[in-house]
């Protein structure tokens, strides 16, 4: 098994090189950091973080690494997660991706250097090995809102597909035929399928979705704003714009009153995942909310479910649509439900 000095010797760096790579560090050059990654990659190498968690006794830590703690679906999550965790005698260590797999790899090693007892990720991408190796190692974990294929853990997540097909049957309701969507990164589970439900929901109209009113984002708000600024640079604009997260969302209302347009008079906009700011918006944003306190909630017990040697469960929520004056629906603003129905339970291994 190749060690941290045989990858220094590969990428003709210091070990301590090496590990500011690798503990996404700022000050390594833009070079080092590529040569360390490629050595890393052809070696094979991985930190030991995953051996050293093994042990029998319990600190009642558990560690969470959420995608982005600038996006209030994230931070409403992590609050409920602390919640539920203090309510069940364990603390938590929270670890912030900013989108970027590098910085995910580097909260996960470190949690798992620290002893956690069980780890709680929303990957940022669908190919960590790191993850995966812990995962071999038999270290508890949950995936929250996002999960990595072929990694056989319990999953929590909602499923969005029925009110993404709300949505589409409002919006047709309405009489938009030209809908256009801000995706997220495909290598998410959440970007990939947040567009093959819209595309499957409008096929159901009988509505094309051709590849220019498909953009790619990253579920950050300037990726938002650049789309849109695309989408409106078209010879036929789309005339609703479905953003696939809310920061995108407000990148998008951005990008239109930029142009002096306004909304819904000039084009429409609608969000998966519901915000307070959305109802305070002019006008108010019509959003697919999801149950985002009971998704903590819920990911907390099943990852003490798996500490504590219980059977290991997924669940599945369901996210509702909320309209609003966004789309050109008439009538005051509604606020999210305060009720989801009961969630959907699978066993997994």
């Amino acid at each position: 098994m190749a060690s941290i000095k045989d990858v220094a010797a590969a990428a003709g760096v210091s070990v301590a090189t090496v590990s500011r790579v690798l503990n996404a560090h700022p000050s390594v050059s833009a070079d080092a950091r590529t040569r360390v990654l490629a050595a890393v990659e052809a070696l094979g190498y991985r930190p030991n973080a995953v051996a050293r968690s093994l042990r029998t006794d319990q600190t009642h830590t558990l560690g969470l690494v959420i995608s982005d703690v600038l996006n209030p679906y994230f931070t409403e999550l992590a609050r409920s997660v602390e919640e539920e965790a203090r309510a069940l005698g364990y603390s938590v260590i929270i670890g912030n991706a900013d989108e970027r797999p590098d910085l995910q790899d580097h909260h996960v090693r470190n949690l798992l250097e620290r002893r956690i007892d069980g780890l709680l990720v929303s990957p940022t991408d669908g190919g960590s090995p790191l993850m995966l190796d812990a995962a071999r190692a038999g270290t508890p974990m949950v995936f929250v809102d996002r999960w990595i294929p072929g990694v056989d853990v319990p999953v929590v997540r909602a499923d969005g597909q029925a009110a993404i097909r709300d949505l589409v049957a409002h919006l047709y309701a309405l009489g938009h035929r030209r809908l256009a969507i801000i995706a997220g990164p495909a290598a998410t589970t959440t970007g990939s399928e947040r567009v093959q439900a819209f595309r499957e929901a409008m096929g159901e109209y009988g509505l094309p979705l051709p590849d220019a009113y498909i953009g790619q984002g990253d579920f950050q708000a300037e990726s938002g704003r650049r789309v849109t600024e695309g989408f409106l640079d078209l010879a036929q604009p789309p005339e609703v714009v479905f953003a696939a997260d809310n920061l995108m969302a407000l990148g998008a209302l951005d990008a239109v009153r930029a142009r002096g347009l306004r909304v819904p008079d000039d084009i429409a906009l609608a969000a998966f995942d519901d915000i307070p700011w959305f109802v305070h918006t002019d006008p108010p944003v019509t959003a697919i909310a999801q149950p985002t306190g009971e998704l903590g909630r819920a990911a907390v017990r099943a990852l003490v479910d798996r500490i504590e040697g219980r059977a290991a469960v997924s669940v599945t929520l369901t996210a509702r649509l909320v309209v609003r004056r966004s789309c050109g629906a008439p009538g005051p603003a509604v606020q999210p439900p305060t009720q989801f129905p009961s969630p959907v339970q699978r066993s997994t291994s």
